[in-house]
């Protein structure tokens, strides 16, 4: 995605995208980050991991031309954003580390037309860009793709401990509202060992009010051959987190009202009750306290 001209590495893809769309907030997963709110979602080509498992495979392991995708600068996003009243602009659909000067172009003049940024990412980034780039983003989802370095190294060319530092700086010293994802792949990160002790690493490094969701895998790519997620599995992972003692966990692709909803970390009454992406109630105040204890829900409202 970066080539040498002229003696200067230049970004390739900057400006051209892939899945320009409105989404609801809660598709990226981002449940308690301004609910119900549109948000405008990118991409462009190419990843900084070799998943062999990706979900979005068609663009980032796409090595032909950028430049027979559409172009966007800047300034066309937060157009964009505008017109269709759009509360946010999500860098979505391969990770925006790999268009690392475009997302933050396009972050900055968010910024200044009081748009709100999402970095939908993997969390793979050196400790200095991460300063950088999550400064300029008010939320993210960070892909924890399983809680082994055997199988960061098997299935995704990569290493966990840079994403395990990424989560912590996120959640611990930027202003950034974070929430993580695992996608539950049956036989490769879903034994009980390895579910409990990644939620014991969130509760003991960034805390109990960091939501966690659970998603479901559809096969995909290399692992074409493999089979969905059972919705059982799913269910395990979530019992699993919420014994461990985690406030907010989800599970995801697969709909079901109980596991999609925001429960009071206090009462314990459903304050944003959900069937997949579709709201059913919502029983916060403006300020995002329950109205039923006035407990404060953890997140952006």
């Amino acid at each position: 995605m970066r080539k040498n001209f002229n003696g200067q590495i230049i970004l390739d893809t900057y400006g051209y995208n892939t899945g320009l769309a409105i989404d609801p907030i809660e598709k990226k997963p981002l449940y308690q980050f301004y609910p119900t709110t549109g948000v405008l979602s990118f991409g462009t080509l190419g990843c900084n991991m070799g998943c062999q498992f990706c979900q979005n495979w068609q663009t980032t392991k796409n090595k032909s031309d950028p430049k027979s995708l559409n172009y966007n600068s800047p300034q066309d996003i937060v157009a964009l954003a505008l017109k269709h009243n759009c509360k946010s602009v999500a860098f979505t659909y391969n990770d925006p580390i790999i268009f690392f000067e475009y997302a933050l172009d396009c972050a900055k003049l968010c910024r200044q037309f009081g748009i709100k940024t999402v970095a939908v990412t993997s969390g793979y980034i050196n400790p200095e860009p991460a300063k950088e780039f999550f400064a300029l983003m008010d939320g993210a989802n960070i892909d924890l793709k399983g809680f082994s370095e055997k199988f960061y190294a098997k299935n995704c060319l990569a290493k966990l401990e840079p994403v395990l530092d990424t989560i912590k700086y996120v959640c611990n010293q930027t202003n950034c509202h974070v929430e993580l994802t695992t996608m539950l792949i049956e036989g490769e990160n879903d034994s009980e060992e390895e579910l409990r002790a990644e939620c014991e690493w969130i509760l003991n490094n960034v805390g109990a009010d960091v939501p966690l969701h659970f998603s479901a895998f559809f096969p995909r790519y290399k692992f074409e051959n493999r089979k969905a997620t059972e919705f059982s599995t799913l269910i395990k992972a979530y019992k699993i987190a919420k014994e461990v003692g985690l406030n907010y966990v989800y599970t995801g692709n697969i709909t079901n009202i109980q596991t999609s909803t925001t429960y009071c970390k206090n009462c314990g009454k459903g304050v944003i009750v959900r069937n997949g992406y579709q709201l059913l109630e919502y029983n916060l105040d403006n300020s995002g306290r329950c109205k039923f204890c006035a407990t404060q829900c953890d997140g952006r409202f």
